[in-house]
């Protein structure tokens, strides 16, 4: 297989993250990690009704604010309109037991919303009962628009047949001349640690629980979904571990959350 002219085609964009400290308080609508989330009149802030391991019922835990976007400021380094022009996209998770969301029970453990007046937005209170652990000091983010090309994963998914994946790395990393570590970014294919995520997807919204349940699919839906998915689905948001000073929040062992 000739590599360079497989690869290129199958480049997307993506829009890299860096996080730096605030200074001060950021205008209501800017793009940022953690701190208060700006939110219209009446938002509710997101719960997930947690469950012990042995199954019994937790109580509601409120999800805790991850980041939020200035869809105007995405807009200029998205090249395909693929996010919304005007407005704020922003992000949430439920922290205490970080659902891996391959049980269609982890539904509502990650949350994204878009508020599109960005003007009648202001800094939510967090809630009465939210762990300290989970409120985040603020942090600026800013943001460059990237290349991205599918890892190894991804990339032997379209192609069950080829195995050199010495060949494909050696291009992989003359096309995109860095490393994927601890990168966060939006749009562009994700920084796959374990397996594809399309197919797996698709089939927990279908209801199929992925944890050992693959053996109880139909073997015609996951046929479809491992055919079709990677068309149909596509990365949001992919937060890394975020690091700043004193403060670090990672997920599970060097791991990401993937939207």
């Amino acid at each position: 297989m000739d590599w360079r002219q497989v690869l290129p085609p199958l480049c997307r964009s993506r829009i890299e993250t860096r996080f730096a400290p605030a200074g001060e308080d950021l205008p209501a609508g800017s793009s940022k990690f953690g701190g208060r989330p700006d939110v219209p009149a009446g938002f509710v802030w997101p719960v997930f009704e947690t469950k012990t391991f042995d199954g019994e019922e937790g109580k509601p835990r409120p999800l805790a604010f991850l980041a939020q976007f200035d869809c105007a400021r995405l807009a200029e380094l998205d090249p395909e309109g693929l996010l919304p022009r005007t407005g704020l996209l922003s992000f949430f998770y439920e922290l205490g037991s970080q659902r891996w969301g391959y049980d269609p029970k982890d539904k509502g453990s990650a949350r994204v919303y878009w508020f599109e007046d960005i003007s009648a937005l202001s800094a939510a209170n967090f809630p009465v009962d939210m762990e300290e652990d989970f409120k985040f000091p603020m942090v600026k983010i800013k943001m460059d628009s990237k290349y991205s090309y599918p890892s190894w994963q991804d990339f032997s998914e379209m192609f069950p047949d080829e195995k050199d994946y010495d060949a494909f790395d050696l291009v992989w990393n003359e096309l995109t001349d860095e490393t994927p570590e601890n990168r966060s970014q939006l749009l562009g294919w994700p920084d796959v640690i374990q397996n594809s995520m399309f197919a797996e997807c698709d089939l927990v919204t279908q209801g199929y629980y992925l944890g050992n349940g693959w053996v109880k699919i139909p073997k015609e839906v996951r046929q479809q979904a491992e055919e079709t998915a990677r068309d149909r689905w596509m990365l949001l948001f992919q937060l890394d571990t975020v690091e700043l000073g004193d403060f670090e929040l990672m997920f599970g062992d060097c791991g990401h959350i993937y939207f």
